[in-house]
């Protein structure tokens, strides 16, 4: 799927069909479509019938199997915590995985670049490429990522990777080296919030927003129909006080912790806007708590807060104790902000 924001990227992708490169790094914020842009991209490299737009006719054989997902050259590496379906019964390693999938992992393992190695040294089956799609690429524990640079380094023949990141800084140095580099743009807010009115979410503007302005990440947040994590945190963050703080963490000790961090990653940054600019980017609907936050708070606490934040995130997909780690960001920012 080419949402409507990439049909210039797509235009631009297209160039690069003549001189392929072996590896192309698509990056850009979470949330605008990476991930579909790809797997389009990779059903056209191995589409028999390509269109004049450079999409896939979605007629020929490798197109059905492609949509169907047994395409015999394309191969899709991603963590288990993003697959759809567990392994069938009977499935090789089915029961490994079975007894995995009650926490499934989030990281992209070295056993699931070991695995493609069978998949790179057969011919492919109508002698055409083969492709792997990866994504996101800093989910890559270490053994993986240095796993997969050795695989980049003496590329097979014939062989396409399309990697995804949401953030180029937690990737190797060597690794980068070795992709060709595309950049995927955020859309503009009109365009974006165009686009979700015409999913049918309502109340599609603040969606937006408290999304950074990415659709897809709007769309999906919309449609757990749930507000209520984030309005409790928001109301602590806007009237920050000790007490309130530890009952909050209590609340919020069962949420998703990397999505509270950015929660709390965009209201810092409204408070600093504010406090610089006056404009607000992330809640407008609370403009009066942001604009008294941003005239009492020093900035020098607000930039060590944003600190914590930032440093908080690194970490918030493998924390000690859920609730220690809420309570300890709940309290640093009582003491930076109150």
């Amino acid at each position: 799927m080419i949402y409507p924001w990439q049909q210039a990227a797509w235009s631009q992708l297209r160039q690069l069909r003549e001189r392929l490169p072996h590896a192309i790094l698509f990056h850009g914020a979470a949330g605008i479509g990476k991930a579909d842009f790809m797997e389009a991209f990779a059903q056209a490299l191995l589409c028999e019938n390509v269109g004049p737009g450079g999409q896939a006719c979605g007629q020929c054989a490798s197109c059905g199997w492609f949509v169907q997902g047994n395409h015999p050259d394309y191969r899709r590496v991603r963590p288990e915590a993003l697959e759809d379906e567990p392994p069938a019964e009977g499935e090789e390693g089915g029961e490994e995985k079975k007894a995995k999938s009650k926490t499934p992992s989030k990281e992209i393992k070295i056993e699931q670049i070991r695995a493609l190695a069978d998949f790179m040294n057969i011919s492919t089956h109508r002698q055409g490429l083969r492709v792997v799609v990866l994504y996101p690429a800093e989910a890559l524990n270490m053994p993986a990522s240095n796993a997969l640079l050795k695989t980049l380094e003496e590329p097979p023949p014939g062989t396409v990777f399309l990697v995804a990141s949401n953030s180029l800084d937690r990737l190797l140095p060597t690794i980068l080296s070795r992709c060709r580099k595309f950049a995927l743009p955020m859309p503009d807010h009109a365009q974006a919030l165009e686009w979700l009115k015409a999913q049918g979410v309502p109340d599609a503007d603040s969606w937006l927003r408290e999304q950074g302005g990415a659709p897809l990440a709007a769309l999906a947040q919309a449609e757990t129909g749930n507000r209520e994590d984030m309005e409790v945190l928001l109301q602590l963050l806007a009237h920050p006080n000790v007490d309130n703080a530890l009952k909050t963490a209590d609340r919020l000790s069962k949420a998703p912790l990397p999505m509270l961090v950015a929660w709390q990653q965009r209201w810092l940054y409204d408070v600093l806007s504010f406090k610089l600019s006056g404009k607000i980017r992330y809640y407008p609907r609370y403009q009066k708590e942001l604009a008294a936050l941003a005239t009492n708070v020093h900035t020098a606490s607000l930039m060590r807060a944003i600190k914590a934040a930032n440093e908080r995130r690194a970490v918030a997909d493998h924390p000690l104790s859920p609730r220690l780690f809420v309570e300890d960001m709940l309290l640093d920012y009582t003491g930076c902000c109150s």
